[in-house]
C-alpha cells in the first residue's frame, strides 16, 4: 500500500476572464473551477485510477481544508490528514489572452510538532511506500522530511524541489525531480537525454536508490544501482501537461509496490502520463486498459 503526504496542499482557483480588468474596474466571470490540489494528493488520485491502494495525509485546516476533505470523500480518495488551527491555503490561476498567470501562497505557518502526528498517522496505517510530495509550508524543513523518512520501516519517495533534494540527508527509495529539479539539485546541465541520464545517476549517488526524472516531451528517466533506463515518450497529441509529473510517478509507484521490475515500473509511468497529457486540466482519463500503452514504450538501458 502507497500512503502519499502532502504537508502544503491548497485548495486550487482557476478563473477565466475575457481581460484583465483595468485599475479601479471589476472584471467578472462565469467560468471558475476549485479543486483539491497537491502533488501527494494527485498521485493518490491517479494511483486509485490504477487500482492500487493508497491513502493521503498530510496537514488541513480551516473551510477551505474542510472542502478539500470533503471533495476527496467525494471522489472515493481515502484520506486521513492531520487537522491543523491555520486555514489551508488558496491558489489562484488566471487564464487570459491565451496566458497563463499564477498565484500560489506559501501555506500557514505550520509548528514542526505536528509532523510527530504525521508519523503517528502514517505507522498507523502501515504503508508498504510513504510518498512526501510537494512544498513545506513555513515552519517545516527538509530535516522533518528526514524524520518521516526515518520514523518507520517504510520505503520513502519524495517528489520536492530540487534545494530541498540537496537538503535531504536520510536514505530514500525515490526521488522524482522534473528536468529543471534534476539540475537545480545536481548543478548538472540537463538539457538532453543523455545529460539527464548523468545528472540522474549523480543524484542517485547522494542517498537515492532511484531517481526517477521526468523529462517531458523526451519522457523519462531512472537512474538505478545497475544502470540508467530512458523512455521516450509515447506519440501523443499533447491538450495540457498538468499532472504529467504526478501521474508518472503514481504509474511507477503502483508497478514497484507491486514487486514489478525497474524497467516495467518505468514503461508503466510513461504510459499513465502520456496518457494524461492527452486530456486536459484535471480530468483523469480513463486507465482502466493502460496495459495497451504500457506494452507500447520502449526502455533502453546504459
Amino acid at each position: 500500500m502507497i500512503l502519499t503526504v502532502t504537508l502544503n496542499p491548497a485548495l486550487d482557483h482557476t478563473v477565466q476572464l475575457d481581460a484583465f480588468p483595468a485599475p479601479g474596474e471589476v472584471a467578472r466571470t462565469g467560468d471558475a473551477t476549485v479543486h483539491p490540489g497537491g502533488k501527494g494528493i494527485n498521485v493518490s488520485k491517479y494511483l486509485v485510477h490504477l487500482d492500487a491502494e493508497t491513502v493521503a495525509t498530510g496537514l488541513l485546516g480551516g473551510a477551505f481544508g474542510q472542502f478539500i476533505a470533503d471533495e476527496l470523500d467525494e471522489e472515493g480518495i481515502p484520506h486521513d490528514f492531520v487537522e491543523i488551527g491555520d486555514r489551508t491555503r488558496l491558489n489562484t490561476t488566471i487564464l487570459t489572452d491565451g496566458e497563463e498567470y499564477k498565484i500560489n501562497h506559501d501555506g500557514p505557518t505550520v509548528d514542526p510538532s505536528v509532523v510527530g502526528d504525521v508519523v503517528e498517522t502514517i505507522r498507523g496505517v502501515d504503508p508498504d511506500i510513504v510518498v512526501v510530495a510537494g512544498s513545506c509550508p513555513p515552519g517545516i524543513e527538509p530535516r522533518h522530511v528526514d524524520r518521516i523518512a526515518l520514523a518507520g520501516a517504510w520505503d520513502t519517495a519524495v517528489d520536492v524541489d530540487g534545494a530541498t533534494l540537496r537538503e535531504l540527508d536520510a536514505e530514500y527509495a525515490l526521488c522524482k525531480p522534473n528536468e529543471t529539479e534534476l539540475a537545480a539539485a545536481t548543478g548538472a546541465e540537463t538539457g538532453t537525454v543523455e545529460e539527464s541520464r548523468a545528472a540522474a545517476s549523480r543524484l542517485r549517488e547522494s542517498g537515492f536508490e532511484r531517481v526517477v526524472a521526468s523529462l517531458g516531451e523526451k519522457g523519462a528517466v531512472m537512474a538505478t544501482a545497475d544502470s540508467v533506463l530512458h523512455a521516450p515518450a509515447l506519440n501523443v497529441n499533447i491538450v495540457d501537461t498538468v499532472g504529467a509529473g504526478d501521474s508518472l510517478l503514481a504509474g511507477v509507484l503502483s508497478e514497484l509496490v507491486a514487486g514489478q521490475s525497474d524497467a516495467a515500473a518505468l514503461r508503466a509511468g510513461v504510459a499513465v502520463a502520456s496518457r494524461v497529457v492527452s486530456v486536459p486540466g484535471t480530468d483523469i482519463p480513463a486507465l482502466g486498459d493502460i496495459q495497451s500503452d504500457v506494452e507500447r514504450v520502449h526502455v533502453s538501458a546504459r
